[in-house]
């Protein structure tokens, strides 16, 4: 899809591959997304494997001798695969489940270690990839992808909400025009937070770094829902972005764990 110039900002010439927009000067092919000195970053919404970045250093979780009835032993659907991944000092799990492996509805819920155990948020409905999940992701591949990464950096068109994570606010979130089944875009970036895939953590969201190569996807993100699938991002209404971002605390070393069920119980 191409956007004309009335709906992104010039100044931006960001360009969105998740969700097929393309500033109207210029074409900038998947595989080659590095920005002319003096312009914005490319922003793409696809992701990789797995085999991405993960979360930071451990560090020691709060336990006590006995849980709470309303604190869980163990974060429930993930299997022993999955649960290896997380790292051990990780406090805060943001749990994606997609419906199905090839479905772009998912659930979303907060999970804090509190308690010996895992306190559970609640559950809300979200978007993924258009095509589903897969282990592999390709740029374009319209999948999400399946894995373990970390949360460290948000951003957007908006004021900062109130989030401790360090946040990017710019005209560079600015966007317009139709999604993969038509639903319009505008505000989709109000506020966005950075999925590990295939960048470099600690950087503003809008960073075009690729460590794992262009073919890989990128910009990855938890962003706001639009009404429709994504290419690869996970979004969520703007109420929920807003509490999420106000909940994640970088001392917490904060992850996101997502993919289907069947997927995530291994």
């Amino acid at each position: 899809m191409r956007l004309h110039r009335p709906y992104i900002s010039a100044a931006a010439a960001v360009i969105v591959s998740s969700l097929g927009i393309v500033a109207a000067s210029q074409h900038i092919p998947e595989g080659n997304h590095t920005p002319a000195p003096g312009t914005a970053p490319v922003v793409q919404d696809a992701v990789a494997p797995a085999a991405a970045q993960s979360a930071a250093a451990p560090g020691a979780p709060r336990t006590t001798s006995s849980p709470r009835p309303d604190i869980l032993t163990r974060i429930p659907g993930l299997g022993p695969r999955t649960l290896s991944r997380i790292p051990a000092g990780t406090r805060q799990v943001v749990l994606v489940t997609g419906a199905a492996r090839n479905s772009a509805s998912s659930k979303v819920v907060l999970y804090e270690r509190v308690d010996g155990g895992w306190r559970p948020g609640a559950v809300w409905a979200a978007h993924n990839g258009y095509k589903g999940w897969t282990d592999e992701h390709y740029a374009g591949d319209l999948r999400s992808p399946i894995g373990v990464f970390g949360l460290t950096d948000a951003g957007g068109l908006l004021a900062d909400p109130g989030t401790r994570l360090p946040y990017h606010r710019s005209r560079a979130f600015s966007v317009s025009g139709p999604g993969i089944e038509g639903e319009p875009l505008t505000g989709s970036f109000d506020y966005v937070i950075a999925i590990n895939y295939n960048r470099q953590p600690g950087t503003s969201p809008m960073d075009g770094t690729k460590p794992l190569g262009e073919n890989r996807g990128g910009g990855i993100w938890i962003h706001v829902d639009h009404g429709g699938p994504t290419h690869a991002c996970v979004s969520l209404s703007k109420p929920h972005m807003k509490e999420l971002l106000q909940a994640l605390d970088p001392g917490d070393q904060p992850v996101v764990v997502m993919g289907d069920a069947a997927s995530l119980a291994r």
